[in-house]
């Protein structure tokens, strides 16, 4: 499918937190920014007069909108960053490594020491984040260092120099802040258990260290020191309402492509993430027709082979959602949980919000081609032996037994065919009495339909279970058409769907569109009747008002209806214009009735 026009890219942007990406005609990326909400940010562009020249010749320049959906405003700051760094794009501002976001440090020595850092070096050491406020930052370490004592000193203390003597205590040691592994006064394993709570904390594992914190506020508390006691709940607060985790980078997956794949009758979509460094430096998507009802486990082999062909990506290891025979050359890895399995994850979802994009654009661009996708689906979910292109719904309406009404709603291709509404007035049945009107209305339909020769529907919707279901095929049988119409019952409760002499419903996915297809049916029915209902309610009380008012009878009502068209008109008529159609007496009366002494 080519590239969209910009209003239709606009319009089918989501509602969520990302990234977004601007391309010029020669497919070159000119600017990156981040998004709270990628429609309302984007769209901005285009509807505001912006001052700033530049700005102007930027949005004169956009040819192609890509984007990538995020979870959080935070995820799609730290996401911006990478691509700005990768890519440069002419019209952002550079971002120099000084300006880069916190990391925190647990340094790769026999005594680690945990400080936090701008930069990252490949020696071993462990890093966390990266952060986007160094207040975060400097509140974890302070709560490291507040229930853990720890060297800040940069000493080598290996084994040998300590045995030997070479250094002494400091300072630190005196105040209580640090233990003294400088003169082997802490053993390895003492601190090394003590840094393997410190990373559960960084991590935000850290519920019995924040009990530990709670006891200390407590203590402050009781011993008078209120603002020590304050500092302390202000960090708790802090680290309970943190997220410590980044879904966007993380340092320990490097290297690596990540791949996954959703898909329909007729369609596959395959999203890609390459990873570099821990940082997502690429997400594409490909759009891949089906030829032979492919699975998706080739569809995902197929893709990767290509993709991987196409940017020139040499990553020793892959992630995917399932296994994929790729052969020796690649590892393969399947995660089930944390980052790993996040990332994944994420790149689902960009594949799922690209695929409904897809659809809405569809819609505009080629309305058959949604068309017929959408009933190839509706064929495939209802098990039916033909598309449903012409589809009719039934439903009853009555309140305490009044009035009693039924509508059918006919869509046409999955879409609304309003001059094809029918209304009817229950004629044959005393009560309420929702099996036997349905039977009533049904009959009625079809036999219609048979003698003027129409088109019959594909497919019939009964709102209602069984009942309403078995009294429909009752007209059925009676014209000769059971088995020449599909025909299913949809019960308001679980949303079962009935099937004639099948006890068991069927369940479809909550979110498949052959659902929300029927819900819409269901639901126009329902507005369809309730809307002539409440019309034939009001005219008739309306009506019967008239005929109340003493002194005024049927032919009295039937002038001013045919002079005023309504009740209601009639209440609300001047004396004079009431005098001019039925007398002067007879006005008064009618008059004085709305407006005076009834």
């Amino acid at each position: 499918m080519d590239t969209p026009n910009l209003e239709i890219q606009l319009k089918t942007l989501p509602n969520q937190p990302g990234v977004y990406q601007y391309y010029d005609k020669e497919g070159r990326l000119i600017y990156v920014g981040k998004a709270k909400n990628l429609k309302k940010r984007v769209s901005s562009y285009f509807t505001k007069n912006h001052e700033y020249g530049k700005t102007r010749v930027l949005v004169k320049k956009i040819v192609e909108i890509k984007h990538i959906v995020v979870e959080t405003e935070t995820d799609a700051l730290l996401l911006e960053n990478n691509l700005i760094k990768k890519y440069q794009p002419r019209y952002n501002v550079m971002l120099k490594d000084d300006k880069s976001y916190p990391w925190i440090c647990v340094k790769n020595e026999r005594f680690p020491r945990v400080f936090s850092t701008r930069r990252v070096f490949k020696d071993g050491s462990e890093y966390f984040g990266p952060y986007t406020s160094m207040k975060t930052v400097r509140t974890l370490l302070d709560l490291i260092k507040g229930l853990y004592s720890l060297r800040t000193c940069n000493y080598n203390l290996s084994k040998e120099k300590v045995e030997a003597g070479k250094y002494k205590v400091c300072l630190e040691y005196h105040l209580g802040n640090c233990k003294g592994p400088c003169e082997g006064l802490e053993t390895e394993e003492e601190y090394h258990a003590n840094i393997k709570t410190i990373k559960e904390i960084i991590k935000g594992n850290f519920k019995d260290s924040l009990s530990r914190f709670r006891e200390q506020m407590k203590a402050c508390a009781e011993n008078m020191q209120f603002e020590e006691a304050q500092k302390i709940k202000e960090k708790i607060e802090v680290l309970e309402n943190y997220q410590a985790k980044s879904t966007i980078v993380n340092p320990k997956i490097s290297n690596v492509d990540v791949f996954s794949i959703t898909s329909d009758e007729s369609y596959g979509y395959v999203n890609f993430l390459q990873l570099s460094y821990g940082s997502i430096i690429r997400s594409h998507t490909l759009e891949i027709k089906k030829k032979l009802d492919e699975k998706d486990q080739e569809l995902l082999e197929l893709a990767i082979t290509e993709i991987r062909q196409r940017f020139n990506s040499n990553s020793k290891e892959i992630y995917v959602p399932f296994k994929v025979d790729l052969g020796e050359a690649v590892k393969v890895t399947v995660p089930k949980l944390g980052d790993k399995k996040h990332i994944v994850d994420l790149s689902l979802r960009n594949a799922k919000y690209y695929r409904m994009e897809r659809f809405k654009q569809m819609k505009i661009v080629d309305p058959d081609r949604h068309a017929n996708r959408i009933m190839a689906q509706m064929k495939a979910d209802l098990r039916l032996s033909e598309e449903p292109r012409h589809i009719e719904c039934f439903d009853n309406s009555n309140i305490q037994g009044t009035n009693p009404v039924a509508a059918c709603v006919v869509f046409k291709n999955g879409k609304p065919s309003k001059k094809e509404y029918r209304h009817f007035n229950i004629k044959t049945v005393v009560g309420p009495d929702d099996f036997a009107s349905m039977e009533e209305v049904v009959h009625r339909r079809y036999k219609r339909l048979l003698e003027e020769d129409q088109p019959l529907p594909q497919l019939i919707i009964i709102d209602g279970g069984k009942g309403q279901l078995s009294s429909a095929l009752k007209s059925l049988d009676v014209l000769g058409l059971r088995g020449k119409i599909a025909i299913i019952g949809i019960a308001k409760r679980l949303e079962e769907l009935f099937y004639p002499n099948d006890p068991i419903p069927l369940y479809l996915d909550k979110k498949s569109e052959t659902l929300k297809i029927i819900q819409q049916l269901r639901n126009e029915a329902h507005r369809f009747g309730i809307e002539h209902h409440r019309n034939r309610r009001s005219k008739n009380a309306l009506n019967t008002e008239l005929e109340t008012i003493p002194g005024v009878g049927e032919k009295t009502v039937v002038e001013l209806l045919k002079h005023f068209k309504s009740a209601k008109r009639v209440a609300h008529a001047k004396l004079d214009e009431l005098e001019a159609v039925v007398g002067v007496s007879r006005a008064e009366k009618v008059y004085n009735y709305y407006h005076g002494t009834k």
